[in-house]
């Protein structure tokens, strides 16, 4: 059964690793990730981003009783274990199902996980305009019409730019 974990900020590894500790190899994790880029001067260095920050998807049959989970409740590393995970284990496997369907050769979320989201206005995360909101006008089936300020543009799927809904 899945549960979804909030952790503490720099502190996946240990969480991980005590889980591990405590239910062997049998556990699976999943926290699907973005890969963006930043331009610092004449140089580009990739960062990578947890999509749901400091969440993680987490995986074993011993989840199915509520004792197991409230025996983890002071591990190192954690916050705490969000309730109502077992209604909702048919919306945790669809998501994790469409996230993973998304991926690129490296496990990073593609842009194209983004463009199935966007409602009417987003934020870039990667590219020349990093952090710049825009507009969508227009869906197309490759590419976005947008508002950005005052000009009208569009991105293709191809340019790999990232961007979250607002």
């Amino acid at each position: 059964m899945w549960t979804v974990a909030k952790f503490k900020k720099k502190e996946l590894k240990i969480f991980k690793e005590k889980m591990i500790e405590k239910f062997g190899q049998e556990i699976i994790f999943y926290c699907p990730k973005i890969e963006h880029n930043k331009h610092f001067k004449n140089n580009i260095k990739k960062f990578e981003r947890l999509l749901l920050e400091n969440y993680i998807f987490c995986y074993h049959t011993k989840f199915t009783t509520f004792s197991t989970i409230n025996e983890l409740r002071f591990l190192k590393g954690l916050e705490y274990f969000l309730s109502g995970y077992k209604q909702s284990q048919n919306e945790i496997i669809k998501f994790i199902n469409n996230c993973k369907s998304f991926e690129n050769k490296e496990g990073y979320l593609t842009s194209a996980f983004f463009k199935n989201i966007l409602s009417k206005k987003a934020q870039f995360i990667s590219g020349p305009f990093t952090s710049m909101m825009f507009e969508i006008i227009e869906r197309q089936k490759n590419k976005l019409k947008i508002l950005l300020g005052n000009i009208v543009t569009t991105i293709s799927d191809k340019n790999n730019y990232l961007y979250r809904p607002i």
